[in-house]
C-alpha cells in the first residue's frame, strides 16, 4: 500500500483510477452513438455556429494546427530524451494534418485559378 506523507504533493496520475475514468467516458461514447442527432455530451463546452461554410472552417483548423505546430516546436526545445520525441511527433502530426487541410482547401478553391487540383490516385 502506498503511503502519502501529510503536505507532499501528489500527481494527478495519484488520484486518476482508470476504471471509473473508463465507465465515464464509455456512457458517454455510447450516449453519443445511441443518439447521433443530439449534440454530444462531451464537447458542450465548445460550439460552433450553424452554417458556417466549409472553406471558413477548413482555414481556421489550418491556423489552429499551424500554432499547434509552432507550440509543440517550442516545447521539443527545452525537453530532452523521450518526452522530447514525444512533442516532435505531436508537430509532425500537426504538419501532417496542416498539409491534407491545405490540399483540401486547394481542393475546394484552386489557388491563381486553376480549374481542379491535379487528381493522384497512388496511396
Amino acid at each position: 500500500m502506498k503511503k502519502t506523507p501529510p503536505n507532499s504533493p501528489q500527481s494527478a496520475d495519484d488520484d486518476l483510477d482508470s476504471s471509473k475514468l473508463s465507465d465515464i467516458t464509455e456512457h458517454r461514447v455510447s450516449a453519443r452513438l445511441r443518439k447521433p442527432g443530439q449534440p454530444d455530451p462531451v464537447s458542450y463546452f465548445f460550439t460552433l455556429q450553424p452554417g458556417i461554410d466549409t472553406l471558413s472552417l477548413l482555414a481556421h483548423a489550418c491556423e489552429t494546427l499551424a500554432s499547434l505546430n509552432v507550440m509543440s516546436t517550442d516545447l521539443a526545445r527545452n525537453l530532452e530524451s523521450s518526452h522530447r520525441n514525444i512533442a516532435l511527433a505531436i508537430q509532425q502530426l500537426a504538419v501532417l494534418a496542416e498539409l491534407l487541410i491545405n490540399r483540401a482547401l486547394d481542393n475546394l478553391d484552386p489557388p491563381g485559378g486553376m480549374s481542379e487540383a491535379p487528381v493522384n490516385n497512388a496511396h
